[in-house]
């Protein structure tokens, strides 16, 4: 693993990150052993959480990335947000990146789900963050990868509650929009949406940072329905879910097709993810101003250049970039997904 070392009072330039995999309860991984050019395929390695200052729900640590001097990355921030993060991201922010990334690989598909609002998370979570999410769909496999989105027509709350009494997994998942998708597609899910992940389906996952998910269809993938609530009763818990149904002008303000665009930096999602965070596929030579990022490499090799030190980046690569690098550039014959918070002026 090629790294440049950080000092104990800020980050001096990008540090490459290696695979940090917190074990799931769904099926999956030889997506991500494939891109990063391993020989892992964990049963139940699904998740890769990149430059992860977020835990697993309930856990003290499951989750965190740790960086190569041994310190995890979220006490590295934490001592250090200004350099980290940029003086006017800790304004709006705080010294919380605002930012989780995964790389995911369904290897079967997922529950029907939703995830809280901001507003839900602070009455009923004691946090400030919610979970809106983004998928950037970066690999397929099988017959028909699709994912799910939002209800097709309204439903009313007494028969979603007994969708989820009852564990009516085929209602559930018939309720949903399914999309087929390809490599390129982008998904923009606001918190609330119902949704679910098709098989076969591997994509980078840009989300608030937090582990909160109401899981509507536990049985089959949970023990039991204890842990599917975020510790609220079923009632509770159903509040934050949208039963409103999405029609095309929804569904077409929400995802992004952009296979087929090969600019030399592609913004990848949709207007309305722009308050919750950020995200461009690079080609090739590209600029990259002063911000905290996250950089995923889908193909190819190069280097990212920070104040006169090279990080040498190839397909599979991940990285994290401290605002204190100031201006980067990326050289070679890369194509990156860049990730970043959102601006610290975004309306919300």
């Amino acid at each position: 693993m090629s790294t440049v070392h950080n000092d104990q009072t800020g980050p001096a330039s990008v540090i490459a990150l290696p695979s940090n995999q917190p074990r799931q309860f769904y099926r999956g991984g030889a997506s991500i052993a494939a891109l990063r050019g391993g020989g892992d395929d964990q049963k139940f390695g699904p998740e890769d959480w990149v430059a992860s200052t977020t835990t697993r729900f309930g856990q003290a640590e499951s989750g965190l990335s740790r960086l190569p001097d041994g310190r995890w990355l979220r006490d590295a921030v934490t001592a250090d947000p200004d350099s980290w993060l940029g003086a006017e991201h800790v304004a709006a922010f705080g010294d919380s990146t605002a930012l989780l990334v995964k790389l995911l690989d369904a290897g079967q598909r997922l529950p029907v789900h939703c995830h809280p609002s901001d507003a839900f998370a602070r009455q009923h979570l004691g946090s400030r963050f919610g979970k809106t999410e983004a998928w950037i769909v970066i690999g397929t496999s099988g017959a028909n990868p699709v994912v799910y989105l939002g209800f097709r027509d309204d439903v009313a709350p007494e028969v979603v509650a007994e969708w989820v009494a009852t564990q009516d997994s085929s209602a559930m998942l018939g309720s949903l929009n399914e999309i087929r998708v390809r490599p390129g597609d982008t998904v923009h899910v606001p918190a609330g949406t119902p949704h679910a992940i098709g098989e076969g389906v591997f994509i980078v996952e840009l989300q608030q940072p937090t582990d909160f998910s109401i899981t509507l269809e536990w049985q089959g993938f949970l023990a039991d329905a204890e842990g599917a609530f975020l510790g609220l009763d079923q009632r509770t818990a159903l509040e934050t879910l949208n039963r409103s149904g999405f029609d095309d002008s929804v569904l077409n303000s929400l995802i992004k097709r952009t296979a087929d665009e090969v600019a030399p930096r592609v913004p990848l999602l949709a207007e309305d993810a722009a308050p919750f965070f950020r995200a461009d596929r690079l080609h090739g030579t590209v600029e990259l101003e002063p911000s905290f990022g996250v950089l995923v490499v889908l193909d190819g090799s190069g280097k990212l250049r920070s104040g006169g030190v090279d990080l040498p980046l190839h397909r599979g690569s991940t990285a994290v970039v401290p605002h204190s690098a100031g201006a980067t550039q990326l050289e070679g014959d890369l194509t990156v997904v860049h990730c970043r918070p959102p601006g610290a002026g975004s309306p919300r």
